[in-house]
């Protein structure tokens, strides 16, 4: 009876809220910070994934971990495979942008505001078609900069490869020339040895 009330009491199930007392709320940081990467590294190990962990405290202090690849190739591999979503962001972007300044427009144009206003609004909307371009220029560089990256990558892995099937070529080249080297000295040992005829 006793043991099973200690087991009750140590499966109790601990209230989900934000932890007022500092040094225990940094205790409980690290540890379950150390948890969950050391979760993820089991993730990766067991299922052959690649896994990447990314943890800001409270006080701004960065803490990463990555498994199964290297962080900035799985970063790279997540940019590459959210590029239409990124897309996506930029045009509703853009479209808010849009409809903002369809409504100063709208204001403007019921309101009867003067010339100068019109030409303020006129750069507005210029400086914001800047902006987006800008943007937009600097993703497709960024995204170029990432393939042209990965290609290197995949080069330098090849190379190596390369490297290794020619050390296993040779090597078995050396084995084999062992193994006839060996063979012709087993036959010229089993020969019997050559007599020489007596003059008469």
């Amino acid at each position: 009876m006793q043991w099973s009330e200690k087991e009750a009491m140590g499966r109790r199930k601990v209230e989900i809220k934000r932890i007022e007392n500092k040094s225990s709320r940094q205790v409980t940081f690290c540890k379950r910070r150390n948890g969950l990467m050391e979760k993820a590294r089991q993730l990766s190990v067991l299922c052959g994934s690649s896994v990447a962990v990314v943890i800001v405290s409270s006080t701004g202090k960065l803490y990463s971990s990555s498994s199964g690849e290297s962080m900035a190739n799985i970063l790279k591999r997540f940019e590459i495979q959210h590029a239409d979503d990124l897309k996506t962001l930029d045009f509703a972007e853009k479209t808010r942008n849009y409809l903002s300044h369809k409504d100063k427009l709208e204001e403007a144009e019921s309101d009867n505001v003067s010339v100068d206003s019109l030409i303020s609004l006129e750069e507005q909307l210029k400086a914001a078609l800047s902006v987006t371009r800008a943007r937009k220029t600097e993703f497709i560089t960024e995204l170029v900069k990432t393939l042209q990256e990965k290609e290197k990558l995949l080069r330098e892995e090849n190379q190596v490869l390369a490297s290794q099937l020619s050390k296993m070529e040779k090597k078995r080249f050396l084995e084999t020339e062992d193994e006839r080297a060996m063979s012709l000295e087993n036959n010229s040992g089993n020969k019997p040895p050559k007599t020489l005829t007596l003059l008469k």
